[in-house]
């Protein structure tokens, strides 16, 4: 197929049309404008995988109002502004040895004029001055969308002074250019990406329900000098902590002192030496680019330490790996983590996130893995939605980004830890969570109407019943105390890709986990599964203990406190481990505080306990429980 792709017969010199939308003729309208515009075919596909990996998305927007196949950018028509910080009662900084930071009223800001728009987030008007077609049509219609990008690729290229020829070598400069950024590094970046995809080729089906292919080219050396003459900035690297391989800046967050000993907006520390480095925390922003640096760069609120633009890719770097960030509502989990917020919005299920920023930030969390040692599974590799609440207070209020169309699969592919299967059917005790993202597509409410069915679209999450029924009750979460529902937001009855549980039961096409101290049914066909079997170490409460508490922090116990340094307490949350139920080792840690409720850093200590905690998998989020409460098997021993 991958070698058939290129042979394909051209259309004719005409612009690409509505009758060539339809899922069998997607590779046939590349074909069709990259004759018309001269461009290599293989750059159109390259530079579209790059955007969209080929997807249509309906006609929906991007993150950053992009539309179709080429990302064409229309954002006065798309973007929407109010960042998630804004929003919910969840305390950024997460430690109760301080007055909780909520929000103070950070508007998202006016949408901007398009004058004031810079150049990457309108690429969809000059498409359509370069071609004719109409704004609509380019941002409904996948072929004519195909044809503006070509139009684009081909004035760029004619800008630089290149010929309009048939070799993608010489492309280099024009698929810079198309990526919007105004600088040398990001455009270089992004185009490295296109060109490995242009070696290593790609095929796939797309979400208009055909295939794609880009035939392999593994000896294409582009020209990379013609970046020299785009004309475009440079940006300094200098002081980010990012692999070579992105593009990267850094854009401080303040660590400044104001008012009554108050300050803000992070913690000095001397991480990986103390505390530790254990965690990544994947974060969306909810908000666009411009605002949400102005946020990160206020002293009074909150900050992480990493933030990457949806369009190219690009990094921002705001907090150094060694100071402590405020960006996941536990204390505990923040000091231990380094937070990457992404460009994009939960509750919008076709704002989907471009292929450039899943392999910026899926280089960025290698890169972090490598040096800081953390394991890259989903017990160490989080979402927001997986961190626990601290306390039995803080547990209805934490953030669910970046939610159930956060492509985990796709991620991990990327990180070179892919999903599989690491026992045979009915040995190994545990499941490890995989649905194929496209087809998998459970309905989710509230996303733009309360009460009202969110748009159909592909998802990383399962959802859980009471029993092997889809008409049966949804799984409650007790330590949230609502009813559970469909609503985007409901994390009490989903479990998300790369995420394992304890085999509880079986019955025909359902599997049954132990989640949240209940049995829980999902559908996994044989024809279709939507986990594969697992095997790992998990937990169960001692002989004699009917039940064990579950914490969210992993804390010391009240003897470890120096003095001046208060006992923060172990505030169990509602919740239990109970008898005859396992639940998934993630790692073994001591109980440990960061006591940092200071400007002045004299008073800055790690408190190390001699308490020991296991991380477990227990519901959509971890949890902490105590080593001297439970006993450690082999999920393969305790098999159903």
């Amino acid at each position: 197929m991958a070698s058939a792709a290129l042979l394909l017969p051209l259309l004719g010199a005409a612009p690409a049309t509505a009758a060539q939308s339809s899922a069998n003729s997607l590779q046939r309208a590349f074909a069709a404008a990259a004759a018309e515009y001269h461009v290599p075919q293989s750059v159109l596909l390259g530079v579209s995988y790059l955007q969209s990996r080929w997807d249509t998305h309906d006609g929906a927007p991007s993150v950053t109002g992009g539309y179709g196949p080429m990302h064409l950018t229309d954002a006065r028509t798309a973007l929407a502004t109010a960042p998630h910080h804004s929003e919910g009662s969840e305390d950024a900084r997460g430690d109760s040895a301080r007055p909780a930071l909520h929000p103070a009223v950070h508007p998202g800001g006016r949408i901007p004029s398009s004058g004031e728009l810079p150049a990457r987030l309108k690429t969809l008007p000059r498409a359509a001055e370069l071609t004719g077609l109409s704004p609509e049509e380019l941002r409904t219609d996948p072929a004519a969308n195909i044809a503006g990008g070509a139009a684009l690729l081909a004035a760029a290229q004619r800008s630089l002074g290149e010929p309009l020829s048939a070799g993608p070598a010489g492309w280099y400069g024009a698929v810079a250019r198309f990526s919007g950024a105004d600088d040398t590094a990001t455009a270089a970046a992004f185009a490295n990406d296109v060109y490995d995809v242009l070696r290593t080729g790609e095929e796939r089906m797309t979400d208009a329900g055909g295939p794609v292919a880009l035939a392999a080219q593994p000896d294409l050396a582009p020209r990379t000098a013609q970046l020299r003459g785009a004309g475009l900035r440079t940006v300094s690297a200098a002081g980010t902590e990012c692999p070579a391989t992105v593009s990267c800046e850094w854009i401080p967050a303040p660590y400044e002192q104001f008012g009554d000993n108050d300050y803000g907006n992070h913690d000095a520390a001397d991480r990986p030496a103390a505390p530790g480095i254990k965690y990544i925390v994947v974060h969306d922003t909810e908000g666009r680019w411009e605002g949400v640096l102005n946020l990160v760069q206020d002293p009074t609120y909150v900050s992480w330490n990493y933030s990457l633009r949806s369009t190219d890719g690009h990094i921002a770097q705001h907090v150094k790996a060694k100071d402590v960030a405020w960006h996941a509502g536990n204390w505990y989990i923040n000091s231990k983590s380094i937070g990457l917020e992404h460009e994009g919005f939960l509750a919008q299920p076709d704002s989907w996130y471009t292929e450039a920023m899943y392999r910026s930030s899926a280089r960025l969390v290698t890169y972090l893995s490598a040096k800081y040692g953390i394991p890259l599974d989903r017990q160490h590799i989080l979402g927001h939605d997986n961190v626990p609440g601290p306390t039995p207070a803080a547990v209805s209020g934490m953030h669910t980004d970046p939610g159930p169309y956060w492509d985990w699969r796709h991620y991990f592919e990327l990180l070179g830890r892919p999903f599989t299967a690491t026992a045979r059917s009915g040995s190994g005790g545990l499941v490890t969570i995989r649905p194929d993202y496209t087809a998998n597509q459970p309905v989710y409410t509230d996303c733009a109407v309360k009460g009202q069915p969110c748009a159909a679209h592909g998802s990383s999450e399962v959802r859980l019943y009471s029993a092997h029924d889809e008409k049966s009750a949804l799984i409650k979460d007790v330590g949230d105390g609502s009813a559970p529902t469909t609503g985007v937001n409901d994390l009490s009855s989903r479990v998300s890709t790369g995420q394992q549980y304890a085999v509880a039961d079986e019955w025909g096409d359902w599997t049954a986990i132990w989640y949240l101290g209940q049995k829980a049914w999902f559908k996994n066909p044989k024809d279709q599964p939507t986990a594969v079997p697992a095997t790992g170490q998990v937990v169960t409460p001692k002989d004699g203990r009917a039940s064990v508490p579950l914490y969210g922090r992993a804390y010391p116990e009240a003897s470890a406190y120096p003095a001046g340094v208060p006992d923060q307490g172990l505030a169990p949350l509602p919740y239990t481990l109970p008898k005859g139920q396992t639940y998934v080792v993630g790692d073994k840690v001591p109980g440990e505080y960061y006591y940092a409720v200071t400007f002045s850093t004299g008073s800055h200590q790690v408190v190390v306990g001699g308490d020991q905690y296991y991380e477990i998998q227990y519901g959509h989020r971890v949890a902490f429980v105590r080593a001297a409460d439970v006993k450690v098997t082999s999920s393969a021993s305790s098999a159903f």
